[in-house]
């Protein structure tokens, strides 16, 4: 009798990311694959863009070297233990203008090179107070600003090691905050009140 070959049956994992690559998201609606969890997400409201239009303003005007930015671009980060790997899309993505990362990037891009990722909190805080927060660090993007609008503030979180980040700084909406190298500014947050 002779033996057959077959192919290895796919995992529970492997199932979750080909679903996951498979939705049909609808219009305005973004899909994200985080520790394991598919998570979409509706459309902005417009304060929502005010605060990022706000920050993304200050950055190109402001920051120490030139960056370009990319809203809701696509990134591939590991995963959590076993998970499959993350597929986050960020409010913002800054990289140094010099790297010029974004051009010919695939829709779902590797983090490396990425200065910054920006969230602005909408339905669902929770990830992108935790969930995304661990992601971000795992995959050693030095720094997370995070926009939370249910406490009316902004952390900055840097210093990625392993699943979280070491260095946590927060301003009340109306304060500035410091944005280290290679942006060397501080961001100013009247105008979020």
């Amino acid at each position: 009798m002779t033996a057959m070959a077959h192919e290895p049956l796919p995992t529970q994992d492997d199932s979750l990311l080909e679903g996951f690559l498979a939705l049909d998201t609808p219009t305005g609606f973004r899909a994200e694959l985080i520790e394991g969890e598919i998570v979409v997400t509706p459309p902005t409201d417009g304060d929502h863009e005010d605060y990022l239009g706000l920050i993304i303003e200050q950055v190109l005007y402001e920051s120490a070297i030139r960056m370009q930015v990319s809203g809701y671009k696509g990134l591939v980060l590991p995963g959590a233990g076993d998970q499959p790997a993350d597929h986050t899309i960020p409010d913002a993505t800054f990289a140094p203008r010099e790297l010029r990362l974004f051009r010919g990037a695939e829709p779902w891009m590797p983090s490396d090179g990425v200065a910054m990722v920006v969230e602005v909190t909408s339905s669902k805080p929770r990830n992108d107070r935790v969930a995304k927060r661990h992601a971000y660090a795992r995959a050693a993007i030095p720094l997370y600003l995070l926009v939370d609008r249910g406490k009316s503030a902004v952390t900055l979180f840097s210093e990625p090691k392993g699943d979280d980040y070491l260095t946590i700084h927060t301003a009340l909406f109306g304060d500035r905050l410091r944005l280290p190298a290679p942006f060397s500014f501080d961001l100013e947050t009247a105008d979020f009140v």
